[in-house]
């Protein structure tokens, strides 16, 4: 293991907080970008190439990152989407005889700025106690101030758009064109777990870029609707919005997982919220209200929908519950084949307790292929 340089580095949170550490392999660097951080013990590079996390600098709480290399299998978009990394310990060797690269190679093919030796404890609980904001990392220790004045001028991710960012330019498939069911999906920043777990359950997927109208999904004439997981403000999304009550009168079975969760609940007149902190992790408690189950979930979002909206609301049932914080993890309507979670059923590396919600979704599609059949 050969010896590694490293210039030093700060993190400057927006309030002025700072935290100091050294770039990963002696790189000069700035990126900008909301700081939050998640609580998984593997996974980074699914997460770093989650397209829900664009526009975030990333705080791993594992101490070690990078000791498993990276393999090109385990990716979720097809480049990282965290605009910035802050570690505790940065694993340059790696041991994992599936790897196709070591984790710095991976980084800089995507030219991602890093730096690790951070105190991430203290980061993270800072962060926690004060919530989530902007934040720069730099090697540009000497002008502090001309690093707050460029801060400041990072928008907040409140009313920011930014499935736009992330979303396909056009349309594209997945799976079989012979294969059972067809399921048109909006991408807002999808995730390429999803599409396997659709496509291994007998879906022919077409995937329509975020601002697709509902004439232009429906004109393929799909058994189902999916809604996709992604990064930014759910409001500003007004062509998804629109699109999904259409989707909502088809009667046809509609699934969305986290901001198509959140579009589902703004299609039903309920507002959404940027939380404190958000939830990212993948030991996520929550309880099924159906069935009474609990479940360990993944889940990654800055924003949640209105509780007391949901409740008031007559066409809207809360299925699911996070149970650290009550936040509405799950909704479906009554009397439509339509339902959402806010966390992520999809997910790689597990927990796999909640993959049963792709197969409610087919079964759906099923009796409702055989409704129209017999009528």
């Amino acid at each position: 293991m050969k010896y590694q340089a490293k210039r030093k580095a700060i993190i400057l949170l927006a309030d002025g907080t700072i935290f100091y550490g050294k770039s990963v392999g002696d790189k000069e660097g700035t990126a900008f970008g909301e700081v939050c951080f998640n609580t998984g013990m593997t996974g980074y590079q699914e997460i770093f190439t989650d397209p829900s996390y664009f526009g975030q600098i990333m705080v791993t709480t594992n101490a070690h990152i990078g000791n498993y290399g990276v393999n090109k299998g385990e990716i979720e978009s097809e480049s990282i989407k965290i605009s910035g990394l802050v570690c505790r310990n940065f694993s340059y060797e790696y041991s994992r005889p599936l790897a196709d690269d070591s984790l710095q190679g991976f980084l800089d093919k995507n030219d991602l700025f890093a730096i690790s030796d951070v105190d991430t404890r203290a980061l993270v609980s800072y962060i926690r106690d004060n919530g989530a904001m902007n934040a720069v990392i730099s090697t540009d220790i000497e002008d502090i101030e001309g690093l707050k004045k460029k801060l400041s001028e990072v928008p907040s991710m409140k009313g920011l758009e930014l499935a736009s960012k992330v979303s396909t330019n056009e349309p594209y498939f997945a799976g079989d064109k012979t294969a059972t069911y067809k399921i048109a999906a909006l991408d807002i920043g999808i995730k390429k777990n999803i599409l396997r777990n659709l496509v291994k359950r007998g879906a022919y997927v077409k995937v329509f870029p975020y601002n697709s109208s509902f004439e232009e999904m429906s004109s393929w004439e799909p058994d189902a609707f999916f809604i996709s997981n992604g990064p930014g403000d759910p409001e500003p999304l007004i062509d998804a919005i629109s699109a999904v009550k259409k989707m909502i009168r088809t009667d046809k079975p509609l699934f969305g997982i986290c901001l198509g969760h959140q579009v589902l609940a703004l299609a039903n007149g309920v507002s959404t919220y940027k939380m404190h902190n958000g939830h990212r992790g993948i030991n996520h408690p929550v309880l099924n209200l159906i069935t009474g189950k609990g479940e360990i979930t993944s889940q990654n979002h800055g924003f949640a929908i209105n509780r007391e909206e949901a409740e008031a609301n007559s066409t809207l049932e809360i299925t699911h519950t996070h149970l650290n914080d009550k936040t509405v993890a799950g909704i479906r309507m009554k009397d439509k084949n339509v339902f959402s979670v806010q966390y992520h059923p999809e997910a790689s590396p597990g927990p796999h307790d909640a993959d049963y919600l792709f197969d409610d979704f087919f079964n759906l599609i099923e009796k409702s292929s055989k409704l129209n059949e017999i009528v």
